[in-house]
């Protein structure tokens, strides 16, 4: 169990959060001198009432009275504004904590593996990046340094009642020792609550993403009654965990407001009985006073409790934010060889892999791929072909082996300049809720929009893309949800394309488009892949039987490579079976 779970307050994960504040440190130092001087103002009221009382009221002397009231008058506005400016730079030093804290988090999790994400609950991460950001600007905000300002407040009236009378203060504090540690548990139960909201907040985070990711799953299969009560289930125990906070703010802040009324009710006693009898050990000014501060030290001390809350909820959330900053999950990027363009020729040396251990996807596979060649991948679903393209662009790393290319090891070429050389279409089209123009170019400087309708125009899509309100500024929405699966292809397809790489991936990139979207990337597989080294898996036999060199692929190893008639030749050979299977049929056709 980590520090965080066993004790009240982790003041080494705390420690860490205050490493952000190194940019900001003239303002943290400025809002510490202020905590300062309205702890000192905040006791100065009382203080001045003491003596105007004594002095003035009781002596009938009205111009000394005058000059007491012009003074508290002007406490109260240096205090106000003192306030004012404090909780204004508390809330902007959380805030821009929590942006330096969110960039980090976010570069972070754009270097992490694919497997990572493999292995993450999407709406999980999005609660780290999003809610709980904003609950660690909280304890800066409404946590830190409230708590700081209300306990030098107490400890400031706690000197001053302790310097007027000593036995009126001896009363007061006699209820604080009970109080602290009512405080004390209230704050344990408060983290362990607040910790179940956290966890359901993200469960319920994650389940709503993936539930309306895939609405158009639920409502063809008829689940919407099933997950209805799913979300229910869910939504219940986030309310329990909350519903726990409430029983305990409904327990402790009645009682301690009990408790100052109590107090006060003991020195209004004590203190009215010496003021009557006139013994002199409490004068009216001290009974007054001491009526006065006893909220200031009981309400801080309330409000210490609601502001730990808000301080423990970040820190929890804290927590979770740098358990993903923590995560070391990134591909191996040591090289020191920047590919500014490849020839193109691959080779597959023995590879091993697996995303699972012990399941292995490759078994020890070799290939060589000469530049400027065009080979097909071929097999049954899960035989390893995708695999293949997502170690060439490191997305995971192997097991065994060397994959290289242009006889670089490519765990020797830098990460960047290796996936800037190879351009991958996938079957799965995705397109950010963002114009054309930018889904094309993902926002790179140096690609232009005349560069990217001159690519447009190459390929023959560029009439397609014009058709479209706005043209090259329309906007796809999410997932490109405006567009056909074959437009989000000819999209993804002009994307690779307009980057001029040296390696062209087409991942069953033609496998889910219309006759017509099939036809323009056809052409322009044609025209792209001339010279160019193209690997294409693919179910379509037309674009099988242009390849150079076809790989058979089975159970994670390659069975057979040849050309398309070479491969024909072959008596019970398996693509000659699934030709006849499979292609025969769409050759006919």
């Amino acid at each position: 169990m980590s520090k965080t779970k066993e004790s009240i307050f982790d003041f080494k994960l705390f420690k860490r959060l205050f490493e952000y504040i190194r940019p900001y440190k003239t303002v943290f130092f400025g809002l510490n001198i202020l905590v300062v001087l309205s702890a000192i103002f905040s006791a100065a009221t009382p203080y001045l009432t003491k003596y105007a009382v004594d002095d003035s009221i009781t002596n009938k002397d009205a111009k000394d009275f005058l000059f007491y009231i012009i003074i508290m008058l002007t406490v109260l506005i240096l205090q106000t504004v003192f306030q004012l400016v404090f909780i204004y730079y508390a809330a902007w030093l959380g805030q821009n904590l929590v942006m330096d804290v969110r960039v980090k988090l976010f570069n972070h999790l754009l270097r992490f593996k694919m497997k990572y994400y493999d292995n993450s609950s999407v709406g999980v991460l999005i609660t780290r990046a999003v809610t709980d950001m904003e609950r660690i600007a909280d304890i800066f905000g409404q946590g830190f340094f409230m708590i700081f300002k209300d306990l030098l407040a107490m400890a400031v009236v706690f000197g001053v009642m302790m310097y007027i009378n000593f036995k009126l203060s001896l009363i007061v504090f006699i209820m604080l020792p009970l109080l602290l540690y009512a405080t004390r548990i209230f704050q344990k139960y408060m983290k362990k609550a607040f910790e179940e909201v956290r966890t359901e907040v993200s469960n319920l985070n994650s389940f709503v993403q993936e539930r309306l990711t895939g609405m158009k799953i639920l409502q063809l299969f008829t689940r919407e009654s099933i997950e209805y009560e799913n979300f229910k289930s869910i939504n219940g125990r986030h309310k329990k965990g909350w519903i726990k906070t409430v029983w305990y703010n409904s327990i402790f802040f009645p009682l301690a407001d009990l408790s100052a009324s109590i107090t006060i009710g003991l020195v209004a006693w004590y203190g009215g009985l010496n003021v009557v009898l006139e013994n002199g050990t409490v004068s009216q000014g001290d009974l007054i006073a001491f009526i006065m501060f006893i909220p200031m030290l009981f309400r801080p001390l309330r409000q210490i409790a609601d502001k730990f809350n808000t301080l423990q909820m970040g820190m929890v959330a804290a927590n979770r934010v740098f358990s993903v900053l923590d995560t070391v999950s990134q591909i191996d990027d040591k090289g020191t060889h920047v590919a500014e363009h490849f020839n193109g020729s691959i080779k597959f040396d023995k590879v091993h892999f697996n995303y699972v251990e012990d399941e292995e996807v490759l078994k020890g596979i070799s290939f060589n791929v000469n530049a400027g060649e065009t080979i097909a991948i071929v097999g049954a679903t899960g035989a390893g072909k995708s695999t293949i393209i997502n170690l060439l662009n490191r997305f995971y790393e192997i097991k065994e082996g060397v994959i290289s290319v242009d006889d670089v090891d490519i765990k020797d070429v830098t990460l960047e300049s290796l996936r800037t050389q190879i351009a991958v279409v996938l079957q799965d089209v995705f397109l950010f809720a963002d114009t054309i123009l930018n889904n094309i170019t993902l926002n790179h400087p140096e690609i232009t929009e005349t560069r990217v309708q001159q690519a447009a125009k190459d390929i023959g899509i560029h009439d397609f893309i014009m058709t479209l309100p706005d043209g090259y500024h329309y906007n796809v929405k999410e997932r490109g949800a405006m567009l056909s699966s074959g437009q989000r292809q000819l999209i993804s397809f002009l994307r690779a394309y307009v980057t001029n790489p040296s390696i062209l991936v087409l991942d069953e990139a033609t496998s889910s488009v219309d006759s017509y979207s099939e036809q323009l990337i056809q052409n322009a597989t044609d025209k792209i892949t001339k010279g160019r080294t193209s690997i294409i898996i693919a179910h379509r036999l037309a674009t099988i039987k242009k390849a150079d060199k076809i790989i058979v692929m089975d159970a994670g190893e390659i069975v057979e490579q040849g050309t398309h008639d070479e491969l024909l030749k072959k008596e019970n050979g398996y693509y000659k079976n699934l030709y006849e299977v499979q292609f025969l049929k769409e050759e006919v056709v």
